[in-house]
């Protein structure tokens, strides 16, 4: 039951976040996203932000690798932690699509 419930928060991130992400590269969101199809989303979007060379677009980049990390460690942390680790990684979301916009 555990793993469901992180799926389902990913689901709930990823339904949440996916869109805002693909839009700042000009793409589309994946449909029917796993965790670990979410965390490539947006390590990709990290890539190219980071690559803009443009301050605000880095310092977006830079959020968005905080938020991998805290989504990393959510996947395979013991289920008393994943609240605050996916609490951390909706705020280094939310600032790195509010920083890039």
């Amino acid at each position: 039951m555990a793993g469901q419930t992180k799926a389902d928060t990913f689901a709930a991130l990823s339904d949440c976040f996916a869109a805002d992400l693909a839009a700042l590269i000009g793409d589309r969101a994946p449909r029917d996203t796993t965790p670990n199809r979410f965390i490539d989303l947006v390590e990709h979007v990290r890539d190219v932000l980071g690559m803009a060379s443009v301050g605000n677009l880095e310092d977006a980049s830079d959020d968005l690798d905080s938020a991998i990390t805290y989504l990393t460690d959510a996947l395979t942390s013991p289920d008393g932690d994943q609240p605050s680790l996916l609490a951390w990684a909706r705020t280094h979301l939310r600032d790195a699509i509010e920083t890039a916009s």
